[in-house]
């Protein structure tokens, strides 16, 4: 079987009907045998999906198509589909922030992998990873800062909070894809900051260029599909994930006593029903028995 294609992409771009655009890449996917999550908004498009060499070609044509020719489009590879089903979801956002800003009107100095290497190595510059509190316990850069948010809604606060005496200092922010980071360095601009920096491309592009022996990440990249936790080379990493909440697992964590796989870990054990564990391990056993027969 040939290797499964994967596509990390978007771009701001105004979308006169995003309804319009949603149905038709519906029709595509499915076509095309496509899996993973678009989303659509009058703001653009956002996500990552999973198909065919081929597939992946028609949908990244059809794209160009429609005008997104301006796309951040990343790809890897993996032995076999790395989503479960096809979800092209219409929102108000492309990445949620919940304020207002506009990376089409103002975003911050881009850096590719090789100039953020060196960047960050500068004493004078405060590295903030904005992404949610479970993505940098599975790695981040040597030196970055947890802003401790559960959502990418929540970053503003941060900033009003720790942030509002950094205006005159260096940042530079980074996260998996560079999405985030096109709206978070606008936001920082919008709220008067002067020196604002961000990795073009995210992680994933780092982890595509930068050698191993060099680097300065520490850890795997958390990703939002069956694969959890890449390296270096977008290499499939050794991170599990934990079915019954999505909160990544390291080594130590499958031994822990509340773990339980596709029921709970030690993150969520507390927090779920003996009748919503019940129901995980019906789900469980059901894959169990899947796999025997297969």
């Amino acid at each position: 079987m040939d290797a499964i294609v994967i596509a990390a992409l978007y771009q701001f771009k105004v979308v006169a009907d995003a309804a319009v655009l949603q149905a038709e890449l519906k029709v595509l996917c499915k076509e095309q045998g496509i899996l993973g999550t678009l989303i659509v908004a009058p703001e653009g498009i956002n996500g990552t999906v999973s198909g065919s060499r081929a597939a992946i070609d028609i949908l990244h044509q059809y794209l160009l198509s429609v005008g997104f020719n301006h796309m951040e489009y990343k790809e890897s590879f993996a032995p076999e589909h790395t989503f479960k089903r096809l979800k092209i979801k219409l929102k108000k956002e492309i990445v949620t922030l919940g304020v207002h800003v506009d990376p089409r009107e103002q975003v911050g100095n881009y850096l590719q992998p090789k100039e953020w290497h060196e960047f960050i190595q500068q004493p004078d510059v405060i590295i903030i990873d904005t992404r949610n509190d479970y993505e940098y316990l599975t790695g981040t850069f040597a030196g970055a800062i947890d802003p401790q948010t559960k959502t990418f809604g929540e970053f503003p606060e941060y900033v009003e909070k720790h942030l509002k005496d950094a205006k005159d200092k260096k940042i530079a922010m980074f996260c998996t894809g560079g999405i985030r980071c096109e709206k978070s360095t606008s936001y920082l601009l919008q709220e008067g900051f002067g020196e604002v920096y961000h990795l073009k491309g995210g992680i994933l592009n780092y982890l595509a260029e930068i050698q191993t022996e060099e680097s300065l990440w520490k850890g795997e990249c958390f990703v939002f599909d069956r694969r959890v936790g890449v390296g270096h080379g977008v290499d499939l990493g050794h991170t599990r994930m934990c079915f019954g909440c999505g909160h990544p697992l390291f080594e130590g964590d499958l031994t822990h006593p509340h773990y339980e796989e596709g029921v709970s870990c030690h993150a969520c054990f507390e927090q779920t029903t003996d009748e919503q564990k019940a129901r995980f391990r019906m789900r469980q056993s059901q894959k169990d028995r899947a796999k025997k027969s297969a």
